[in-house]
């Protein structure tokens, strides 16, 4: 028989699953569920803790204990594919909002990505069924895409503009790493100050090895996972 605390732990897990504790909703304290499965407030707290662990629990002060939403499963360090695109497959409703669109020189560490001199700078924060998601911002280079100040991407996707100026990209680059969100990013996606967000920097090219983007991806660590397949 498998200890006390994973069988609570898999039955708060059930409870969950079938809406019995809905997401956003409190569970019960501690005591309240110590006395429900007559167990010790240590034992409860163990199969709390699991949980938390793999995301589905999360503790907020003075609110106690959350059941989380599902985290998004993004698909795209696997495939190439449009954020609208992707979110629909999945069933999901996803919206954009432009925070900034200008012509610019380009700094240095764009002009090693895109190896231009000047560039359009995009900045997007887009949302998942309405909840903030990733904030994004996307250089790409001035003298290929001039034309792209008429289009709106808060409706258009990039990629599909890219690919009907003639510049598919074909190929991507993404390095990740983990960052925490200062107070302008917790801001906008909604989360606290310190909060973990995985990192991404995206290099695109088209099939003529151009660069045609440098994106930098800011994304939330609580609601979303990444899967990457390898094979040999």
């Amino acid at each position: 028989m498998s200890a006390i605390y994973l069988q609570i732990q898999k039955d708060l897990l059930h409870k969950i699953k079938t809406g019995v504790y809905p997401i956003g909703d409190t569970i019960p304290a501690e005591t309240i569920l110590a006395k429900e499965y007559q167990v010790s407030r240590p034992t409860v707290r163990q199969a709390i803790s699991l949980l938390v662990e793999q995301g589905i629990l999360e503790r907020k002060r003075k609110r106690g204990t959350i059941v989380c939403p599902p985290k998004i499963d993004q698909s795209f360090t696997q495939r190439i594919n449009s954020f609208d695109s992707e979110m629909h497959q999945k069933g999901h409703t996803s919206q954009t909002q432009v925070l900034a669109f200008y012509k610019e020189d380009a700094s240095d560490e764009v002009k090693r990505a895109l190896h231009c001199e000047q560039v359009f700078k995009l900045v997007r924060l887009r949302s998942i069924d309405d909840i903030p998601n990733v904030f994004v911002t996307t250089y790409m280079p001035y003298a290929l895409f001039s034309h792209f100040d008429t289009i709106d991407f808060s409706k258009e996707s990039f990629y599909e503009q890219c690919k009907k100026s003639g510049h598919p990209i074909t190929s991507i680059t993404r390095h990740l790493e983990v960052t925490t969100a200062d107070e302008t990013l917790a801001d906008l996606l909604q989360v606290q100050t310190g909060n973990p967000l995985f990192y991404f920097h995206s290099y695109g090219y088209d099939d003529e090895g151009t660069p045609i983007e440098y994106s930098i991806s800011k994304y939330r660590g609580d609601t979303n996972s990444f899967t990457f397949h390898l094979a040999q």
